[in-house]
């Protein structure tokens, strides 16, 4: 309805500046080369009219074909932008398909139409790392490192590359200079980062780096361990235990450091703390290690257990301790309470062994085989819990697939332990 009412509204306009137009009065003449023309008023306004158009019409098509080679070479470089797009896009495509060659054909494919744009580097830095060109990639990531908006790019890839590699020096190189590009949102270098700290062993950087997640208490005691300072040390071990009470390494570690700086009460007590959150054979090794005598190794032991008696490594600590200080009958007992725990593992039967050896008797494990005379499972031992792999003595880091704070106490497979 508006849109009618303004078009009358502008017909009538027309109308009325027509009407009124034309019935102007008066003459127009002019003379030119002594040549006279007159008109009437109407007939020289129109005329006149007519000549704005006629000469605007022309400086039109003069600017056109003026402009021509500049709307040609626009066209063109458009043109090249789509290409270069869509080739930049294939690039993606064929990355993420895996395959090398269509990704380096369509990346080099893109630089000639695009030219060496942030973008276009990655993408064929990035296709010939798939395709293994790691010379020819650095090369890329080097030029892309320059770029004063994309440099953290490039430094990203310098920094991936090196980690590959195992050049630790260089990786915390490119680190160093990422990080001083201060971007925001750079969770992602600070988790290199730590990485980079544990496959250098660099321990106290790993703990201030990790994230929540992070197993912070293997961290820890490793720390404690490369820490020449004992003051240092004993802090780091303590840290550990109190961020996994529970953790064996981080007790043996904090007691070990703490005799180590001569402080063997205390050292005694974290061995008793730790004992009573998990008895392991390690914290057992540690509070007796030092003391040949047998009578006093069996009141360390008693007194190490208290708080946890009835668990099968008390029974198992107890009945070692009985036989080595010549009380057969209460080591005795302390295994069998220990097989009736449910403990059905041969260092079990190798310590009854040893008891019936000293009084001659003979006690026969459930299900006993003359063929096989020890139980089919195995004794614990250190494995890592991602590849299933048995240590010999707990690591930071698994050694074999290189995961770090995996490795607990517990049973491998029998197809490890065997092929160990």
């Amino acid at each position: 309805m508006r849109r009618l009412v303004a078009r009358l509204v502008a017909a009538a306009l027309v109308l009325a500046i027509a009407w009124w137009v034309a019935h102007l009065t008066g003459h127009v003449g002019a003379t030119v080369a002594g040549v006279t023309i007159e008109a009437s008023t109407p007939v020289a306004l129109v005329a006149l009219v007519l000549l704005v158009l006629i000469v605007y019409g022309i400086l039109r098509l003069i600017a056109a074909i003026l402009s021509t080679p500049g709307r040609i070479g626009f066209w063109r470089s458009r043109r090249r932008r789509v290409s270069g797009d869509l080739a930049s896009t294939r690039t993606l495509v064929a990355l993420a398909a895996g395959d090398a060659n269509a990704a380096r054909k369509q990346a080099n494919r893109a630089r000639r139409l695009l030219g060496d744009t942030p973008q276009t580097l990655m993408h064929a830095a990035e296709a010939a790392r798939l395709a293994g060109h790691e010379n020819e990639a650095e090369a890329l990531f080097e030029r892309l490192a320059e770029h004063s908006e994309a440099g953290f790019l490039g430094l990203r890839g310098l920094f991936r590359q090196a980690m590959a590699r195992e050049d630790w020096a260089a990786a915390a190189d490119h680190a160093r200079s990422a990080a001083s590009l201060r971007l925001p949102g750079s969770n992602w270098l600070k988790a290199e980062r730590a990485e980079l700290a544990i496959r250098t062993g660099n321990w106290r950087q790993a703990i201030a780096l990790s994230g929540p997640d992070a197993p912070k208490a293997s961290f820890g005691v490793a720390a404690a361990l490369a820490e020449p300072d004992i003051d240092r040390a004993i802090k780091l071990a303590a840290r550990a235990v109190k961020e996994n009470p529970g953790f064996t390494p981080a007790a043996v570690t904090y007691a070990s450091k703490l005799r180590e700086g001569g402080r063997e009460v205390r050292a005694q007590a974290a061995l008793r703390d730790g004992w009573k959150l998990n008895p392991h054979p390690d914290l057992a090794a540690l509070a007796l290690e030092g003391t040949p005598d047998p009578a006093q190794r069996l009141k360390l032991a008693a007194r190490l257990i208290r708080s946890n008696p009835g668990d099968a490594e008390s029974r198992m600590l107890m009945a070692q301790s009985y036989l080595d200080a010549g009380q057969v009958a209460e080591a005795r007992r302390e295994a069998l309470a220990a097989r009736d725990a449910g403990l059905n593992q041969p260092r079990l039967w190798k310590l009854i062994a040893a008891i019936d050896a000293r009084d001659g008797t003979t006690t026969p494990p459930p299900g006993y085989d003359a063929a096989e005379p020890l139980p089919m499972s195995a004794d614990p031992g250190w494995v890592c819990e991602f590849c299933q792999t048995a240590e010999t003595q707990w690591q930071p880091v698994c050694p074999t697939c290189k995961t770090p704070g995996r490795i607990s106490w517990g049973n491998a497979p029998r197809s490890k332990l065997l092929a160990g």
